[in-house]
């Protein structure tokens, strides 16, 4: 008997990209970046497979107003080259625009592979709380909240047909119980009406004999 465990593969009807917002101010960049990488890959879903697309759509809105610890804004460096000698940039944390900052840590925690391109391009940041995607947020938060109504009308009626199957039930209960009250009410009678039949005819042979004695 083998032990194989089958993969779970969703269908493209099954995959939902939601659009979700993050408001970056005040928080600090590595926890934001980590959560922004979990949301863009799916990992918060249930149906999350490592190579499908399942993960959302990210507006973060005030990235101007990320923080970093420690000495990280005075001594933090940004390297790039482009392959020729003596071409390295060096460019400080506090001359960076915000919305690169966090689009490059959100990058060094995607996984390395053809998709990476894919979810970052889901990535959309706005230094201050204006953005264009009002309607996609709005198409997501109506998606979830019928959702949400079916599923409690969907318990609602499941409870009513649960009081439905349990009234009957009871109703048989109880007449069962009365039925079985009145059958042992009917034995005790029996017996009872045995009991003095018998006590009778005794009493009755007893006479007959005295008389016949006599």
């Amino acid at each position: 008997m083998s032990n194989k465990i089958e993969q779970y593969n969703p269908s493209a009807k099954e995959i939902v990209n939601d659009w979700k917002v993050v408001d970056a101010n005040g928080q600090t960049l590595g926890i934001l970046a980590s959560n922004i990488a979990t949301m863009l890959m799916g990992k918060h879903k249930p149906n999350y497979v490592p190579h499908m697309l399942t993960g959302d759509y990210v507006v973060v809105i005030n990235a101007s107003g990320i923080k970093v610890t420690g000495m990280k804004s005075e001594q933090k460096l940004y390297t790039r080259h482009s392959q020729y000698p003596g071409n390295i940039k060096k460019i400080p944390y506090n001359r960076m625009p915000s919305s690169k900052v966090i689009q490059l840590a959100v990058k060094g925690m995607l996984p390395k592979n053809k998709l990476s391109s894919k979810m970052l391009k889901r990535l959309k940041i706005y230094d201050d709380s204006n953005h264009p995607h009002s309607a996609q947020l709005l198409g997501t938060e109506n998606r979830l909240n019928s959702k949400k109504e079916s599923l409690s009308s969907g318990l609602k009626s499941n409870k009513s047909s649960k009081k439905k199957n349990d009234t009957p039930s009871s109703a048989t209960s109880e007449e069962n119980k009365v039925s079985a009250k009145a059958t042992t009410a009917k034995a005790k009678t029996t017996k009872a009406k045995a009991t003095t039949a018998k006590a009778k005819t005794t009493k009755a042979k007893a006479t007959t004999t005295k008389v016949k004695e006599d």
